[in-house]
């Protein structure tokens, strides 16, 4: 049934912009513009295809989940989080630095806001997507 799986690409779409929105634009702010020359002005920026982009992602961790984690509960969402941030953070923060002039802070916060990001989602999957329950007939 596809209802519980749209629910939760739904709601960690959501999560994940207001999160975005949070890490990067007021908690990266200041070293976003000291770092200004790297990055495509405000005007520039296509909002459009970063929201398509976020959906597909978001609909790639619920599959996932939904699709190859057999035992569906908040620990096992929690900890699927913790993994599918590991390895998108660790592309994310410190892949980029290794070929983008960018401070180790920011590479660092990268890694951090998108480890702390899978795991609410992880949270949330976890909590939207359960185990059926066995019914007698």
């Amino acid at each position: 049934m596809l209802k519980r799986p749209l629910i939760a690409v739904v709601v960690i779409f959501m999560a994940w912009s207001v999160l975005d929105f949070v890490i990067h634009g007021l908690l990266l702010k200041e070293m976003y513009a000291a770092t200004a020359s790297l990055w495509r002005p405000m005007e520039e920026m296509n909002m459009t295809l970063m929201y398509i982009v976020t959906l597909a992602y978001t609909v790639c961790f619920v599959a996932i989940y939904d699709v190859l984690v057999s035992e569906k509960s908040i620990t096992t969402g929690i900890k699927y989080g913790a993994l599918f941030g590991l390895a998108a953070g660790i592309s994310m923060g410190f892949g980029s630095y290794t070929f983008m002039p960018i401070p180790w802070s920011l590479a660092l916060s990268w890694f951090t806001g998108t480890l702390v990001e899978a795991i609410v989602a992880g949270f949330l999957v976890g909590i939207i997507i359960k185990q059926p329950e066995n019914r007698s007939t």
